[in-house]
């Protein structure tokens, strides 16, 4: 009761100033509203998974023996940073995979020997993931200078947010003018790295792999009965078996297991320049050689054998390593993440320099930014427009209910003051605007909205009663104050534990419960004062009498005899079998009494 008598002192207060108290309801709205360019965006909050995958990139060229090496040494730079008590387990994985399956399903980056992927486990109680994160992406540049370094989302919630990509960002510079586009990415990487709050800047690509290229003297070759694919053949049988080029299988029918069929040269016997000019090529043609006398054909298996050097020399040059392709044309991606900054913000500097560069592509060329950014944007402008779609829908069903438009227009004036609520409490906890908030929100603006139309409800039945505006808005002040904080402290307290983000996973829906406490704190305010005052303000006229309580009411005025025949005749009938109903009933022993008028034995 003591806080019923405060409220109705402020309401009362409130209603006498009007003016005063909706310039400032008002005011503190809108200046909350412009807090919310500093809250940052993110597709979904960042959940700490207890691991983190390390992507190592060992300098092109790097055989798999000294990049097993090189793993090694990174491991002894995580077993420096993360405790032996946090560390569950240390997993690596390098190098090429054989089956063309995997590598099609699999998200690490991996595209030579010189790649692979550390998988660091921790302990349930271990310090926060990101700390160790952020040491690791300063000491491995430093440690390893020639190596690349980035990390790749380990839950899978940040997998599938990514669609398989190794990172939230994507730029992707498409083009049939690979030298051009190759500069443009180059320069985009470079002015990429100096954005606050990135990281992880690099090239997906490989542009510089040492390649060895075998130049086929086919004049030599077709005078020894070779042709070119001859020397392919032979040279990739030898290097990468002969599943590359006639696949063969085995059943076992005892187990029902295929097995691959495969003939290649051991990788130990091809360890220089030298072995490799040896490789011996299969004559697949047959070979004419011609005497003083006569010309023999001597066909494919009767012809001598001959070596790769006989007929090819080798040259150094570089390469891609992997080239990828974006609707056919070819593509450069350039990959980053974030780090202590929201997504939002560093997309929107990468949009910025992406605009400047627009003008060097070469023509035909396009820059498009891709990944989680995309989705993230493209997820926001539905939000907003079914956030938008809502309020809207619930105004027009709210005119049809009140028939009047004027009425949802009061109710919907606590909207503010719910979206006000929800930037401070995103403000204050340092939340950042996703999904999950977004999501509360539209759960608040019901709420609220639900609130007020118990005020404005009560307050016209106070009007049909035949009291003044300002008299109705403290009544269903006075009255709806229970109800009215008893809905948003149900809610609020409903939405504690979630706001807290406690256990696993807890980060997740954090930003939810924080948006709808947040919301309700300010919203139950703004319903409790500024909805009376402006229905007190707008509501000058009585709202028309209520259909269905003229209907119901005592003070109904009954229809004169013969206005309506079809309805007189309908009461008569309706009267005489009201009658024969009664008479048979007391026939049948049943007897009516109490004024309630319900049958009684």
């Amino acid at each position: 009761e003591q806080l019923r008598a405060s409220y109705v002192g402020l309401l009362s207060w409130a209603l006498g100033h009007r003016a005063v108290t909706i310039g400032a309801l008002l005011g503190f709205a809108l200046c909350s509203l412009a807090l919310a360019p500093r809250l940052g965006e993110d597709f979904f909050p960042s959940v700490d998974a207890g691991q983190f995958r390390l992507h190592v990139r060992a300098p092109s060229g790097t055989r798999i023996e000294q990049t097993e090496r090189i793993f090694g040494q990174v491991e002894n730079v995580i077993r420096e940073i993360v405790p032996a008590n946090e560390r569950a387990l240390i997993l690596d994985n390098m190098g090429m995979t054989p089956s063309f399956t995997t590598r099609a399903y699999v998200d690490n980056g991996t595209v030579t020997d010189g790649d692979g992927e550390i998988l660091v486990s921790l302990n349930p109680n271990h310090h926060p993931t990101a700390g160790y994160v952020a040491r690791l992406r300063e000491e491995l540049p430093r440690r390893f200078p020639g190596s690349t370094f980035y990390f790749q989302p380990a839950d899978i919630t940040g997998q599938i947010l990514d669609f398989g990509l190794p990172a939230p960002i994507n730029v992707q510079v498409v083009g049939v003018n690979v030298a051009g586009n190759l500069g443009v990415a180059e320069k985009l990487r470079h002015e990429m790295a100096a954005i606050p709050g990135i990281a992880d800047v690099h090239m997906h690509q490989i542009v510089d792999q040492p390649t060895l290229k075998v130049n086929v003297d086919r004049v030599m070759a077709s005078q020894l009965g070779l042709t070119q694919q001859n020397v392919a053949d032979s040279l990739l049988v030898s290097l990468s078996s002969t599943t590359q080029v006639t696949p063969n299988y085995w059943v076992n029918w005892v187990n029902g297991v295929n097995y691959v069929l495969a003939v290649q040269t051991p990788p130990d016997r091809i360890s220089s320049v030298d072995s490799v000019m040896d490789t011996p090529l299969i004559n697949g043609i047959p070979t004419a050689s011609t005497t003083a006398s006569k010309t023999t054909v001597p066909t494919g298996p009767s012809a001598p054998p001959q070596l790769l050097s006989n007929v090819a020399g080798l040259s150094r040059a570089e390469s891609q390593s992997v080239v990828s392709h974006y609707n056919v044309q070819p593509v450069f991606e350039i990959n980053a993440d974030v780090q202590g900054r929201d997504l939002g913000g560093v997309s929107a500097d990468v949009s910025r320099i992406v605009n400047s560069m627009q003008s060097q592509l070469p023509r035909g060329s396009t820059i498009a930014i891709r990944g989680q950014v995309e989705s993230m944007n493209s997820s926001f402008a539905g939000l907003a427009f079914g956030l938008l779609f809502a309020v809207l829908l619930v105004y027009f069903l709210m005119v049809v209910n009140f028939q009047s438009w004027l009425d949802p227009f009061i109710i919907l004036t606590a909207l503010p003051g719910a979206l006000a609520g929800i930037v401070w409490m995103l403000y204050v906890t340092q939340t950042t605007v996703s999904v999950p908030a977004l999501m509360g929100a539209i759960m608040c603006i019901g709420v609220a909205t639900s609130n007020s139309i118990l005020m404005v409800t009560f307050a016209n039945d106070q009007r049909r009663s035949g009291a003044d505006a300002q008299s109705a808005a403290l009544a269903a002040g006075r009255t709806r104050l229970r109800p009215v904080l008893m809905t948003a402290l149900a809610m609020i307290i409903g939405m504690l534990p979630m706001s807290l983000g406690l256990g696993e996973g807890g980060e997740q829906n954090a930003p939810l419960g924080r948006a709808v406490i947040g919301g309700l704190l300010v919203a139950t305010a703004f319903t409790l004062v500024f909805v009376p005052v402006m229905y007190s303000l707008l509501r000058r006229q009585a709202p028309r009498p209520d259909v269905n309580d003229d209907m119901n009411g005592d003070d109904e005025i009954p229809p004169s005899p013969g206005a309506n025949p079809l309805e007189d005749r309908i009461r008569t009938d309706f009267s005489a079998l009201t009658a024969a109903t009664t008479a048979g009933a007391q026939r049948a022993g049943i007897r009516f009494g109490g004024n309630s008028e319900r049958p009684m034995l």
